[in-house]
């Protein structure tokens, strides 16, 4: 067993949750025990081997955790509201409002409607929880208070484990009083009791602490998270509740900030020396790090609108931080404390309704296309050997300063790489495939060392010592698909580089102007079309490329199970074939992005090149526009 424990912050309005004292100094009101879980001894001593301990929660007889619901305060009991600003009460049109359509919810919690009455705030919580389609069975306000009662109710001291799935859980108090701490230790309690299946679920403390202020009772609290816990709908998602399904939304975070922060993330991984790590902590900054007028009105969204809408709020968090420390000319050492800090102090930054109207702001791919994301992330996790039922596990940094050898970039430059990849592939460490400089200038070469892999990094030095290269997202065996004819193939998340003399990533142009395009399935007859490109490759004497020939669009093969499902181009209707030309391989040389232009051609010789705009990457020249090549290595990732 693992030792667990809650981790308590002082409320962002002044509150703290320091326990009541007698004389002694003995802490009379909750004290933490250390148990051995198998022999049920106390803690061992320094120096002896034994199971790890659990956490166990201690009340005193005069203080049990009874449930009496009739000594309902209502409300707003648990909490010490003179830490709070005051609200005006006499709303009369509350059943009105209530009665609207999701939509106009929507509209309505977006503009901080709810703020204008605890008690509005309160009944609209409950009815839009109540709303949310679960399970058949989900355990409701009647089983908690038996439940609580067989706990809490019976015994003159009651001792019970804090749930394991709060290993290393953040738990923001929000200014509740003593007796609410202890509310939400009771309903936690009884959720690891009545949810056994959930193995770990960070935001699960702070999501009980917000409800609690607008419950009736603890009854009422719980049966409202257990909604959230036990919802159903394929459309919304609510509570992550194992490691595997957290961390795959870390990683998708991970990849939105990425694609939608990108100078963010680029000092984030300039800054640290794993940016999953300080990725693995977005939810906390929600919920956690914010006071509680901004963690309050990022609730009023969320319970509508489902974790997408928690991407959107901290992409815009994550924007205007950028914009701070770029204000500052400052240089960031402690990238993770500074983000910290910005949270705490996010007034002094942008308002609330500021913050919410820049994160509503940000356009993202459909739902589909982010499950589809997720989805991606969790099955390279499970790659990874991360299950179910884990425990929470650290990750290690996949670029190995010390290790990494390049002849074409330096362990700090090819680290920046590997943070523009997608999460899921990062997981895995580079490993180099082909080099001229031990396999020779020869194209048959290259492909029979990069097929079966994907997907590969591209670099390249020219002789003038500029450095570029791709990013692709499929293997080059599918070249073979077209039956000898060149064709393109490949996913959205292909992107080109310059490293040298600038350091500059390309994506493909939908992802930074998503409104171009809808994120719809095509249908047959769209995706098996094919066109005439203005150019294709081969060599030659002056290592120019020719012009002419035939490229088809990028066509998903039937059947296969692609390890890239994210930004593939079958699910989106695009209103111009020449943007989706991500990747080409044939006899007389390979190209990367077309339409226009190529961002990057070579030759069959693997020595003479050229780059130019394109419409697939809308990016310049990523280097002199005819260039020699001088070294070429392709990466690819060791996920065994």
């Amino acid at each position: 067993m693992l030792q667990v424990g809650l981790s308590f912050s002082s409320c962002p309005e002044g509150t703290a949750i320091d326990f009541p004292s007698d004389k002694s100094g003995k802490q009379n009101r909750c004290n933490s025990v250390l148990v051995n879980s198998e022999e049920g001894d106390m803690e061992a001593p320094q120096g002896t081997i034994s199971s790890p301990p659990i956490s166990v929660v201690i009340t005193s007889e005069a203080e049990t955790w009874d449930i009496d619901a009739s000594s309902c305060m209502g409300s707003g009991q648990f909490v010490d509201w003179d830490k709070l600003p005051e609200l005006d009460q006499e709303t009369n049109s509350h059943r009105e409002i209530l009665s609207k359509t999701t939509r106009e919810l929507k509209k309505l919690a977006r503009e901080g409607y709810w703020t204008t009455s605890h008690s509005l705030r309160a009944q609209a919580y409950h009815q839009i929880i109540q709303h949310i389609p679960c399970r058949l069975v989900t355990p409701d306000a009647l089983v908690y208070q038996d439940v609580a009662i067989r706990l809490f109710g019976k015994q003159n001291v009651s001792s019970h484990p804090l749930p394991e799935f709060l290993e290393g859980c953040f738990m923001p108090t929000y200014c509740l009083t003593r007796e609410g701490i202890t509310a939400v230790k009771k309903i936690l309690i009884c959720i690891g009791n009545l949810f056994p299946d959930i193995t770990y679920c960070p935001i699960l403390p702070a999501i009980v602490t917000l409800l609690l202020h607008y419950s009736e009772d603890e009854a009422q609290c719980f049966d409202n998270v257990s909604h959230l816990i036990a919802c159903n709908d394929s459309h919304i998602s609510y509570i992550d509740q194992s490691f595997l399904a957290h961390k795959a939304s870390c990683m998708t975070f991970g990849d939105l900030a990425n694609k939608h922060c990108p100078t963010a993330h680029r000092l984030i991984a300039s800054a640290s020396e794993n940016v999953s790590e300080v990725y693995s902590e977005w939810l906390t900054w929600l919920f956690g790090e914010l006071p509680f007028d901004y963690a309050i009105r990022i609730l009023d969204v969320y319970l509508l609108e489902g974790q997408k809408v928690l991407y959107r709020i901290a992409l815009a968090l994550l924007r205007q931080y950028k914009l701070l420390v770029t204000s500052r000319e400052l240089e960031v050492t402690d990238i993770k404390g500074d983000l910290q800090a910005f949270m705490q102090n996010i007034r002094e930054h942008m308002t609330v309704d500021k913050l919410l109207e820049r994160a509503f702001g940000i356009r993202l791919f459909s739902r589909k296309e982010i499950w589809l994301l997720q989805m991606a992330n969790r099955k390279a996790l499970l790659e990874k050997g991360i299950t179910m039922v884990q425990r929470r596990q650290s990750f290690h940094l996949a670029v190995d300063m010390l290790k990494f050898s390049s002849t074409i970039v330096t362990a700090q430059e090819m680290r920046i790489i590997w943070s523009w990849i997608p999460e899921r592939f990062s997981l895995f460490p580079p490993v180099l495939l082909f080099s001229t400089l031990d396999d020779g200038y020869s194209l048959q070469r290259f492909y029979s060392c990069c097929e079966g892999y994907e997907p590969t990094v591209l670099l390249l030095k020219t002789t003038r010592e500029e450095v570029c290269g791709a990013f692709l997202s499929s293997d080059w065996n599918e070249r073979k698909r077209s039956g000898g004819t060149s064709s393109f193939f490949g996913t959205g998340e292909c992107f080109v580089f310059s490293v040298c003399p600038e350091m500059e990533r390309y994506e493909w142009v939908f992802i930074k102007k998503p409104e171009l395009t809808k994120a719809v399935p095509r249908s047959p007859r769209q995706r098996s079309s094919s066109l005439s490109s203005p150019t294709d490759i081969s060599s030659s004497p002056n290592g120019h490329m020719a012009s002419s020939s035939h490229l088809s669009v990028p066509v998903l093969q039937r059947g296969k199970v692609r390890l890239s499902p994210f930004l593939a181009i079958r699910h989106f209707l695009l209103p111009s074939k020449t943007a989706s030309m991500f990747m080409s391989g044939t006899q007389e040389g390979i190209i990367i992005g077309g339409g226009g232009g190529q961002a990057l051609c070579i030759d069959a010789d693997l020595l003479h090149g050229r780059t130019e705009h394109c419409e697939t990457f809308d990016n310049p020249p990523l280097c002199e526009e005819n260039f020699q090549v001088q070294l070429l290595e392709v990466w690819g990732f060791q996920n065994a």
